[in-house]
């Protein structure tokens, strides 16, 4: 499998910034790829690479590609050109080759007039519909493929989609292709793919042993609108992984030694600068977004969109989850990492109504503003509701376990509810509930005993108002 790397910028950039002086450069991705499982070839993606990038519109519309098939550590022509060239919008891809020879024809980035493309994955069972696909085909699609890859005959399949709803791809309008419709071929182009896999005899899959599994993490791009894609045919498989990150600046952090880390700083909420990657191009976790599986990642100018894609693959269920082995097996890993296990008293609420009272009833706090004490038989799953709360007799409410029943004139001082209605919510399990909850009046305070002559101070106010009103005490 590949990794791949696409940057949209407001602003040209050098190349250099992206290939070759981030921590985890696509360059260092050729050679260390963190997120490469595939023990066939080591962590190595050394079978060529390849560069798209788009020049001055008075150049022409078409991309400026450097391809090769030595591997990009240990080419010195991609040192001078990165070094020396910047742009707009730029794809880059290292390969590590499952379909095709080794040759340039069939090194990544392809492109036509001025749409590009790439792909890091797999058709499956690509042998078995290599036919078909070709036979969907028209005749100047199935002509243009150079290479043999399925990602380049993907490629002619979505130029063929993209002809059929209306639009030319030779056409290179000024402004891009809309990318509505860019987005629209692209889910046909998968929707075809998985009919066509989907269409292998039974007999041949079981008796060839064929995975008709696809990973199809496609981007494209037609110098304005980038669409990219990360997706499984899959309902219980996980794909390859994706990110992306967008801030207003990709600068280089100050750092002690020599090396030459970068950021992505945001300082508005525009998306000025867009990068999107197999694999983070920094180990600051904060700075990337992983893409979630079977989505389509639309860029257009500072907007960022990331949709769902709806088809039998897709679970609306938030909770359901999916499995890394497959991508494991064709030497990727996921974005998704397992739940850790936590141990809490907090387990999981079962049905058995003494299993809740044994868990949640201790982790309640007791004694300070409670007025009612807990019952000592279980809980039931469906507890008393709360008008039947409020018809409790008042032999179940304890006005002397609140304590500021006991504090001298503050009973007395407590508001009056008169004629309020009060909300009340449902109850949980082992929950009880609190003093307000009830409407009945509290039990009268004691009398204390600092009251129970008039003070002073109130009877010379008392003989002030009744001086006023002509009356004597």
């Amino acid at each position: 499998m590949c990794r791949f790397l696409v940057y949209r910028g407001s602003d040209e950039i050098l190349l250099s910034k992206l290939i070759l002086d981030p921590t985890h450069s696509i360059l260092k991705q050729s050679f260390d790829s963190r997120l490469r499982l595939d023990t066939r070839r080591g962590q190595n993606n050394a079978d060529g690479f390849g560069i798209g990038f788009y020049t001055d519109p008075k150049l022409g519309t078409a991309p400026c590609l450097f391809t090769s098939t030595i591997p990009a550590w240990n080419c010195t022509n991609l040192h001078r050109i990165a070094s020396k060239t910047a742009s707009r919008l730029v794809f880059a891809h290292v390969r590590a080759t499952t379909e095709g020879s080794l040759t340039e024809d069939n090194c990544h980035p392809f492109y036509h007039n001025s749409l590009m493309w790439m792909h890091n994955g797999g058709l499956g069972g690509w042998k078995y519909i290599k036919r078909r696909l070709g036979e969907r085909l028209h005749d100047k699609w199935y002509l243009n493929v150079q290479g043999c890859t399925d990602s380049e005959w993907a490629f002619a399949l979505f130029l063929d989609r993209l002809e059929r709803l209306g639009v030319d791809p030779s056409s290179q309008p000024k402004k891009g292709f809309s990318p509505a419709v860019l987005r629209r071929a692209m889910l046909q182009t998968i929707e075809v793919i998985n009919e066509l896999t989907m269409g292998i005899p039974e007999s041949t899959v079981q008796s060839e042993n064929v995975d008709t599994r696809s990973l199809l993490n496609f981007a494209l791009t037609d110098g304005h609108s980038i669409i990219c894609t990360r997706y499984v045919s899959s309902k219980t498989d996980e794909a390859a992984s994706l990110y992306f990150s967008s801030g207003t600046q990709w600068e280089l952090k100050p750092s002690p030694g020599e090396d030459r880390d970068y950021q992505m700083e945001r300082r508005d909420k525009g998306a000025d600068i867009v990068l999107v990657a197999s694999e983070p191009l920094t180990f600051e976790r904060e700075n990337w977004v992983n893409v979630p599986t079977n989505s389509i990642l639309t860029i257009h100018g500072q907007t960022v969109m990331v949709n769902p894609i709806i088809d039998a693959f897709s679970d609306r269920d938030p909770c359901h989850k999916r499995s890394s082995a497959f991508a494991q097996t064709k030497g990727l890993t996921t974005n998704e990492k397992a739940t850790p296990r936590v141990n809490s008293p907090m387990t999981t609420p079962s049905a058995d109504p003494e299993t809740h009272r044994r868990i949640i009833s201790p982790i309640l706090p007791t004694g300070l503003g409670r007025s009612r004490t807990p019952d000592p038989s279980p809980v039931p799953l469906r507890g008393r509701t709360p008008l039947a709360l409020s018809e409790t007799s008042s032999s179940d409410i304890h006005p002397a376990t609140d304590p500021l029943a006991h504090r001298p004139g503050v009973a007395s001082r407590l508001p009056s509810q008169g004629n309020i209605k009060k909300k009340r919510r449902s109850l949980n399990i082992g929950e009880y509930p609190h003093p307000a909850e009830f409407t009945e009046p509290l039990a009268p305070a004691p009398p204390s005993p600092v009251q129970t002559t008039p003070r002073a101070a109130d009877y010379v106010t008392a003989e002030k108002a009744a001086r006023v009103l002509g009356m004597a005490l």
